[in-house]
């Protein structure tokens, strides 16, 4: 329609590869906004593109070490024991929380864990509930598990590794956060969306990446590159950083800006 009535207007595309509407509407914009920098063959085709980010809320911001400590104590973990947060987004995801229940006695030897089953999927995990064990409104275990918690950049904020799907926001969000993630990506959306993410993250260094198809194979490989994070807190540091250097703090500004300068250079 905006075509048809020859009206300016900006398209924004969060994944590293776009969506075939996206991939449409990308000929005719007056220009192109990604949340995650382009491919060479992206730029090639859309020359009119600029790299904004993904604009996330304000709350999402680098965590220092003595807050992640706090925030620990304040959803009543070990604030001297390792935090691993495993999500699959407000509705949860199926294969992520059956990786955690069979690997979870074992996780819990070396770390404390958080889980955020998903308000699709909780009713079918509260059997982990018995690994959450309270004394006088005090934890006594290292396990704590959500349908969905309101304060995931506070909960992310205090974990020292993040498992999480590779949509685009979650890793924006991750990535002001400056946490390290591994990112267990859904092969079977369409477009292969996640996998394109994680795989561009991690050719930097920002990520380590489990397929699912590879996880729900062997559980275990999650359970390793936990270990593997949690023993090795250099590479954590970095990966952290790495990540980091994605984010754009000024991403909704940016994208004002280039809104406004298409408005009005079409006046």
């Amino acid at each position: 329609m905006a075509r048809l009535f020859k009206i300016p207007y900006v398209i924004h595309e969060s994944d590293a590869v776009a969506g075939l509407a996206n991939r449409i509407l990308m000929k005719k914009a007056s220009k192109v906004a990604f949340g995650i920098p382009p491919s060479d063959e992206v730029l090639e085709a859309h020359p009119n593109y600029v790299w904004t980010g993904i604009p996330v809320g304000p709350e999402y911001k680098s965590v220092s070490g003595s807050k992640a400590m706090s925030l620990k104590k304040a959803f009543s973990f070990n604030e001297d024991k390792p935090l691993v947060v495993i999500t699959g987004g407000s509705q949860g995801s199926e294969n992520l929380n059956e990786a955690t229940r069979a690997v979870l006695p074992e996780l819990l030897k070396v770390s404390s864990v958080g889980l955020v089953a998903g308000r699709k999927h909780y009713e079918d995990m509260v059997d982990l509930k018995r690994y959450e064990n309270w004394e006088n409104a005090s934890l006594e275990s290292n396990f704590r598990m959500w349908e969905f918690n309101t304060t995931m950049n506070e909960l992310m904020g205090a974990a020292d590794v993040v498992v999480s799907r590779a949509g685009a926001t979650t890793i924006a969000e991750l990535a002001a956060l400056k946490k390290a993630v591994i990112l267990v990506p859904f092969e079977r959306l369409p477009g292969s969306h996640q996998v394109r993410n994680a795989e561009r993250l991690k050719a930097s260094g920002a990520v380590a990446v489990l397929n699912d198809s590879e996880m729900m194979e062997d559980p275990n490989k999650l359970l390793e590159i936990i270990r593997h994070l949690i023993k090795s807190p250099r590479e954590r540091a970095d990966m952290a950083d790495a990540l980091h250097k994605e984010a754009r703090a000024d991403a909704a500004s940016r994208l004002a800006e280039i809104i406004l300068g298409v408005a009005s250079s079409e006046t």
